[in-house]
Order: structure tokens, then C-alpha cells, then sequence
């Protein structure tokens, strides 16, 4: 027995030096970082806790469907467009963006650390019709409202959106024939060419490629428009016959051409949507509050560490070992999956925390009474952590019920700092168990078989 607690005392202090490792602001290798969280965005280190909308600063969007009067929402659509707004604002590299529906025709996105806010707006709510115009002679040049066949109310729903951009549209009484739609392209990147201009570069489908090479070889030298939206995006002339790929020229900034990409890549939305609220949280607010809650939770967690060493003595140190690697644990783990860490979140963490304490106290507690009831040292540690559990078990499987049907109301509900409260403190009560009850008793029996005897003579040690 003595020789698998010594094992375990070994995998659990292995355990605690990666977390350890993993947890501190240190710089880590690229081999590690790759191991640890394969595939992850470049931009983001293992060092760094993923941050929310609260502390991090950014901007928060509600959408709201924008039908006609007297036309409704088909089943299913919301759900596919916070599909595609999902995989819109993860294309634009917005670390851990959060999106949630909220009631029938709302939308809550929020964006963490957003550079260029309008930007993102324009590419979430925008409703991404591609088309391929035949320009019937007429010069359009980028910029241009029009109407087409597939959109014949691009002119009227972009005067509402801007007034002043259509005001002196000189097509905006002409239909322009949609030759072929987005639907024909496979992939779609911002990249730059060998001027260093931005311009999106394009894959077609089977069925797209044959559709574009037939277009293209029968219009050499005449002017292909590019619309999206109504707007036009690029005119440029057919050179050759292309059936594979291609690219959308313009004065695209690197904002724009990433931006249309994605718009091009995620397809069009199913319903359209617009702006009813956003709301900018400033980044200096953001590191007031983690500056805050660290400092908070350094007094906290110092005061708990030394009240287990003053009441309890050898095993309030134990447990203190056993805390501190808990703490590296669930910072590890928020690193790693990555958590997405709110003012709430931080609370839930804190919380956990007591909770772990809170554990270690029934069993010493239980401890002491098997202790005045005449057993051993060794017999009274062992009765004392068995007697606990059952107490332990129940007390935390309560809150993970309460922490799924939080987490339930913050998914569904838009409620996102719900959902990250429920998600931290569900964290931090299973790694709670581990520690107070697995972690301490082992450092407990470890200590016994090097020092059972003067325990035995001193039971001071113990707080008793």
C-alpha cells in the first residue's frame, strides 16, 4: 500500500510542476505550446488567459430580424444564421467571440478586443449575396448601388441604411441581370498580389467551375461586375477563360479584403438582420477589474492559507500545499481549453476555492473527533477522510446541479456572465474533490509512514 501512495504522491507532484509550468506568465517554447494546444491561433500563447467582453474591453452587438411586413421568419433560419454569424466573426481572428440568441428574432454578439468594431458590424449583419453581373454595356464602377435579379431591392434597402450613398446613383431605376451567384464558389481568402494590393482569391465548385469557364470564355474582354449586397465590388475585364479559380481586384484595405472573404467563405445569411444596440467597453476599464479582482483574490487566498495553518497546523499545511496546487490547476485548465474568463467567472473561481477549504475542514474536523475518541493517529486520519466524503460528495454534486442548470439559463438565454460563472465554479468544485480529498490525503499518509511516530507522541501537530 505503502508503495502505490508513493507512486501517487509522485504523479500528483509531476501534475502540480506542469500546471505549475503551464499556469505562470512565462514564455514556453513553440514544441510545448504546439503539444499543449495544437492548432491554436498563432496570436495566442499558452501564457495567456483567454479574457471576456467585462475585462478585456470590446463591443457588444444586438442584432434584430429585418423582414418586410407580413413576412415571417421561416423555422430554423435564426439557428442557421447564428451559424454562420459564428463562423463569420471566428474568420475575422475575434478571440472567443461570444454569440447567443436571444427571444424569436434577436442576436447578442459579443466581440472581445475588437480593433476595428464597424468593420466587424458590417460583416456580421451583412447578409453576404455574392453575384456576377452582366453590366449590359453600362460603366458601373466600384462603389455603386444597383439593383439585380437576385436582390431587386438593393437601391431601396441601402437608401434607408445610407441615404447619401445612393442619393446620386445613376442606376438605380435599371435591373442589371445576375448571371451566376456565390453559390458557385468553393473557398474564398484575402491575400496580396506581387504590388502588395489586397484582393480576395477564390476557389470554385465542380458545378461552378463549368458554369464560370462557359461564362468567361464567351465574354473575353468585356467586363465582369462583382456584387455584394447590391454593391458593386469590382468590375474587371476578362482576360481568359478561368474554370478553377480567380481573384476580386479593388482598393481593398486589409480590413475589407479579410472581411469580404468571409462574407464570400460563410455564405449568405437566411434572414437579414440589423443593428438595434451596440455597446463599447473600454480596455482600461477591463484591466481596472482584473487588476481588481487579482489583487482580491491574493488577500483572499492568503487569509484562507493562513487560517488551515494556524487551526490545524501540519494538516492545514498539507491542505495549503494541496490548495496551492489547485489553484495552478484550474488556471492550467482555463489556459489550455481554452475559459473564457468574465468578472463572474472570476467569481465562480473564488467561490470554488472556499469550497475546497471548505471540504478540508469536515475531514479535520472528523479527524479530531475519531482523534478524542481514542484511535491512532494513522487509524483517525484514514476514518476521518472516509467518514467525510459522503458529506463532501453530496455537498459538491448539489452545486454541479446548479451549475448545469445555470449554465442551461446562460446558453439559452443570452445570459453569457451566467453561463461563465457556471462554468468556472463546475470547474473548480471537480478539481476541488481531487485536491482536498485525493491530494491531501495522500501528502497525509506520505508524512504518516516518515513521521507516524512523533506524531504519535505530539498530537499537537495535528491542532488536537
Amino acid at each position: 500500500m505503502q508503495n502505490n501512495n508513493n507512486v501517487t504522491l509522485v504523479g500528483i507532484l509531476l501534475l502540480f510542476a506542469v500546471a505549475l509550468y503551464v499556469s505562470l506568465p512565462i514564455d514556453h517554447p513553440l514544441w510545448l505550446e504546439e503539444a499543449l494546444a495544437p492548432g491554436e491561433n498563432t496570436q495566442r500563447d499558452i501564457r495567456d488567459l483567454t479574457l471576456g467582453l467585462d475585462l478585456k474591453g470590446g463591443t457588444q452587438v444586438l442584432l434584430e430580424v429585418d423582414l418586410p411586413e407580413g413576412q415571417s421568419i421561416e423555422a430554423g433560419a435564426l439557428d442557421t444564421a447564428k451559424v454562420i454569424v459564428e463562423q463569420r466573426v471566428n474568420g475575422l481572428g475575434v478571440s472567443e467571440p461570444n454569440v447567443q440568441l436571444q427571444g424569436e428574432v434577436r442576436m447578442i454578439v459579443e466581440l472581445p478586443g475588437v480593433s476595428n468594431p464597424d468593420q466587424a458590424i458590417n460583416t456580421i449583419r451583412s447578409t453576404g449575396q455574392l453575384e456576377f453581373i452582366e453590366p449590359a454595356g453600362e460603366q458601373l464602377s466600384s462603389g455603386m448601388i444597383i439593383n439585380t435579379t437576385n436582390r431587386p431591392d438593393a437601391v431601396a434597402r441601402a437608401m434607408e441604411a445610407d441615404p447619401a450613398a445612393v442619393a446620386a446613383a445613376p442606376f438605380a431605376d435599371r435591373v442589371f441581370e445576375t448571371v451566376m451567384t456565390g453559390d458557385i464558389l468553393q473557398n474564398a481568402l484575402a491575400a496580396q498580389d506581387e504590388y502588395n494590393q489586397w484582393q480576395i482569391q477564390f476557389n470554385l465548385t465542380g458545378d461552378g467551375s463549368s458554369q464560370f469557364f462557359e461564362y468567361t470564355r464567351n465574354h473575353i474582354g468585356l467586363p465582369l461586375v462583382i456584387v455584394l449586397d447590391g454593391r458593386v465590388l469590382s468590375a474587371p475585364v476578362i482576360n481568359a477563360a478561368i474554370s478553377d479559380n480567380g481573384v476580386i481586384t479593388g482598393q481593398f484595405t486589409r480590413e475589407e479584403a479579410n472581411s469580404l472573404a468571409v462574407q464570400m467563405r460563410y455564405g449568405a445569411l437566411p434572414v437579414p438582420l440589423t443593428v438595434v444596440d451596440v455597446r463599447t467597453i473600454g480596455a482600461s476599464l477591463g484591466q481596472d477589474s482584473v487588476d481588481a479582482s487579482l489583487t482580491a483574490g491574493i488577500i483572499g487566498m492568503s487569509m484562507v492559507l493562513l487560517f488551515m495553518l494556524v487551526l490545524y497546523r501540519l494538516p492545514g499545511f498539507l491542505a495549503d500545499v494541496a490548495l496551492s496546487a489547485y489553484v495552478a490547476f484550474n488556471i492550467a485548465i482555463f489556459k489550455l481549453l481554452p475559459v473564457t474568463l468574465t468578472l463572474p467567472g472570476i467569481a465562480g473561481f473564488l467561490l470554488s476555492i472556499g469550497m475546497a477549504v471548505d471540504a478540508n475542514i469536515l475531514i479535520f474536523e472528523r479527524m479530531k473527533e475519531e482523534l478524542r475518541s481514542g484511535r491512532s493517529v494513522r487509524l483517525a486520519v484514514e476514518t476521518g477522510f472516509s467518514r467525510a466524503w459522503p458529506a463532501i460528495r453530496d455537498g459538491n454534486l448539489s452545486t454541479l446541479i446548479s451549475c448545469a442548470v445555470l449554465y442551461w439559463f446562460g446558453n439559452n438565454f443570452g445570459a453569457s456572465i451566467v453561463k461563465g460563472f457556471a462554468i468556472t465554479l463546475a470547474i473548480g468544485v471537480l478539481l476541488s474533490m481531487f485536491t482536498a480529498v485525493f491530494a491531501t490525503r495522500t501528502f497525509m499518509r506520505a508524512f504518516l509512514s516518515t513521521q507516524g511516530q512523533r506524531l504519535l507522541d505530539n498530537r499537537g501537530l495535528i491542532g488536537y
